[in-house]
């Protein structure tokens, strides 16, 4: 059995109650998250004059899937995405990406932060007047858990690798209360574990939230972004259409737990975890190094549900780089309305970040494996937008020159239409084995998880549902939190 420890600490929920108080902070349940409709009026129309990006706690109520896609003052409407047509895509299937963009932070990680502080700060287990909070991560994650600490009154200390993206660090200087650059780059994953049981040994007064083994990560998306996902599955699909499966890089194994819910909605469809093939690790037990910013690698999740996965991919992040340039240079977007792609679709392509680009190159390997036609829909995540990588075109262009005609046409024949079936697996039982054996060697043998969990995990029918079965006692405690504080009885 797998539950996460809630257990109430009085004397420090106290504090954190009356910190709430006196910074005017109203937490949202993952019920008004999943369904905004539910936020009261009065919340809706402070948003109004409050910027997406702000530091205010009433963005706390902007970490959904359905805000307006505007950078000030927006509403709530439906979920935000993309279907992305053949004549990009090169196959039959319909691939449909939900967008992270329109996220506070311009990412949906904003919310797999608070799926792991919220627990901890509504049960006084996380003291925000003496405690500070520690994010490691690749990027985005240490992003959000920074801005929904600032939200939150909470000191924070964000940890990413040195060699991430510029506006990382820019935006971070700005929010953090202190910032740390780990060696090497999105690869270095065991860098910052190590940075972390340094922080853990200086004595100071902190507790470290991990995206790899927090399990409110899994539960936010697998709540969170799963009924996003279904609600625009009801929309698009006609009575002939049938849901074919979720592509999703593995990353901290967040995003991919929503597959578990829709898995549960329905039964026949596939999860597909996909990863660099610079750097294999479910694949071929590999490592290395690669540019895809914001998936992690060489380990594998403390909460990644494996025996759930149905299919591994890898992805080149030299053809992540080419379909980058080809869908932000002008020659690229040029070219593509000329070969067809819907005017539309051209100017919305700015929607995909990097990892968004290696969803999308899964879905369309998922697709060719299983000849999937017109009337299989394949989902997918854009987590953040080419916004947090601007300079990463600018890069492009010093280090390959020119983005040209020429290179437009052969990154969308060779990269796109021609994405093939290679560097991937379909899981046998035994395969899906493996690969959790994996998580030995991170989570026992370095970061002290127990040999009895790690079994449990595999053989324990009832250790993910039993954590998901929580997500309605987050909700009850966050009501008795905003209770206890007092403010949301004037918005009532």
């Amino acid at each position: 059995m797998a539950r996460i420890d809630l257990t109430v600490h009085a004397d420090r929920l106290e504090r954190a109650v009356k910190r709430a108080r006196e910074r005017n902070i109203i937490i949202p349940t993952f019920e008004q998250q999943k369904n905004p409709d539910l936020i009261p009026l009065k919340i809706k129309e402070e948003l109004k004059s409050i910027g997406l990006w702000d530091i205010h706690p009433r963005n706390l109520f902007r970490i959904t899937w359905k805000n307006q896609p505007v950078d000030h003052g927006g509403g709530f409407g439906k979920v935000n995405y993309i279907e992305l047509p053949s004549s990009l895509t090169g196959v039959d299937a319909r691939i449909v990406a939900v967008v992270g963009k329109w996220f506070p932070t311009g990412a949906h990680k904003v919310g797999a932060a608070f799926g792991c502080l919220v627990p901890r700060l509504t049960t006084g287990q996380f003291d925000p007047t003496t405690q500070k909070a520690v994010w490691p991560s690749t990027g985005n994650y240490c992003r959000g858990g920074a801005y929904d600490s600032a939200l939150l009154a909470c000191e924070s200390i964000a940890i990413l690798p040195a060699e991430m993206s510029k506006e990382r660090f820019e935006w971070l200087k700005k929010v953090a209360g202190e910032v740390i650059a780990t060696p090497g780059s999105e690869s270095n994953v065991k860098e910052i574990f190590d940075k972390c049981w340094e922080l853990r040994r200086s004595g100071q007064d902190l507790m470290i939230f991990n995206q790899f083994d927090e399990f409110g990560n899994y539960l936010w998306h697998y709540n969170v972004t799963a009924h996003a996902m279904e609600e625009v599955l009801n929309e698009i699909m006609g009575p002939k259409d049938r849901f074919a499966g979720l592509t999703s890089n593995t990353g901290s194994a967040g995003t991919i737990g929503a597959g578990d819910y829709l898995k549960q909605v329905y039964p026949t469809s596939k999860i597909v975890a996909s990863e660099a093939l610079q750097c294999p690790t479910l694949l071929n037990n590999g490592f290395g190094a690669h540019r895809i910013e914001g998936i992690g690698d060489k380990h594998v999740p403390w909460i990644h549900n494996v025996k759930n996965t149905d299919l591994v991919t890898a992805i080149d992040d030299n053809a992540v780089v080419g379909i980058a340039r080809l869908f932000n240079e002008p020659a690229g977007r040029e070219y593509l309305a000329k070969q067809g792609v819907p005017e539309a679709v051209v100017n919305q392509l700015d929607l995909i970040g990097l990892s968004g680009v290696a969803n999308i190159l899964s879905a369309i390997k998922f697709a060719k494996y299983y000849e999937l036609g017109s009337h299989d829909v394949v989902m997918t995540i854009l987590t953040d937008s080419m916004a947090l990588y601007n300079t990463r075109i600018d890069e492009y262009r010093e280090q390959f020159g020119p983005f040209t005609n020429t290179d437009a046409a052969v990154v969308l024949g060779r990269d796109l239409h021609g994405e093939r079936t290679d560097n991937m697996m379909e899981l046998t039982y035994q395969d899906r084995k493996r690969v959790h054996h994996l998580k030995y060697y991170t989570w026992v043998e370095q970061q002290g998880k127990t040999y009895e969990e790690i079994q449990a995990q595999w053989y324990d029918s009832d250790y993910w549902t039993e954590l998901q079965s929580q997500i309605p006692e987050f909700d009850q405690l966050i009501n008795q939190f905003n209770d206890a504080v007092g403010l949301l009885k004037n918005y009532k």
